[in-house]
């Protein structure tokens, strides 16, 4: 069973807390990561981008010249697809590049990224993280206390308004709800700090 220490905002040991092992002591999978990777990048696509179909070019009403007798290649409007400035023939149009991924393949996911930060000591909890006011110079000493460098996920167990408003003008620094966390923004962070209590909860919503 995993075994972390736990901080204050000081950055000061008060005690240790012991990790489930079915969450955070989960054996490192990168096929399973780089499916549910990939799965979410997808989703993240718009797919907006349009072309313009031989319905829709205005212009090219008539014929650009009558069918016989020309000597040319018969044309039936200036518009179609092999004529500068007409329609581009299977274009793109708007569509959802998301695909599904099965559910226990994306918690096992989860656990597994977890696991990873559990073994390369990014991962840490502190017994609670609350300001009082809403400066950005309170948050950046409980970050300068934490000794964290690069990009870091505050990961909340709700939504604390004085945390997330005081982050929100760091550098690289991710505020979220453990609800909201995908495995996408798990890795692309360096450290995640969070509480004792949003540990239970994810251990609750991962088992």
């Amino acid at each position: 069973m995993p075994t972390l220490a736990l901080l204050n905002q000081a950055g000061q040991a008060v005690g240790e807390i012991n990790l489930n092992d079915a969450v955070f002591g989960v054996e490192s999978n990168q096929q399973v990561i780089y499916d549910v990777v990939k799965a979410q990048r997808a989703a993240m696509r718009q797919g907006t981008n349009k072309t313009k179909t031989r319905g829709e070019v205005s212009g090219g009403g008539r014929k650009p010249y009558r069918q016989k007798g020309t000597g040319r290649a018969r044309q039936g409007s200036i518009r179609a697809p092999q004529w500068v400035g007409g329609a581009i023939i299977f274009g793109p149009i708007p569509r959802s590049y998301a695909y599904k991924t099965n559910r226990k393949i994306r918690r096992l996911a989860m656990r597994i990224v977890l696991s990873d930060k559990v073994r390369e000591q990014k991962l840490i909890v502190l017994d609670n993280l609350a300001l009082e006011s809403y400066k950005t110079k309170g948050m950046l000493s409980i970050l300068n206390n934490l000794k964290v460098a690069g990009k870091t996920m505050l990961l909340l167990n709700d939504v604390a308004d004085f945390v997330e408003i005081a982050s929100r003008n760091l550098p690289n620094i991710q505020t979220t709800v453990y609800e909201h966390a995908s495995v996408y923004d798990v890795m692309n962070n360096v450290y995640i700090v969070t509480t004792a209590e949003t540990v239970k909860k994810i251990e609750e919503a991962l088992l």
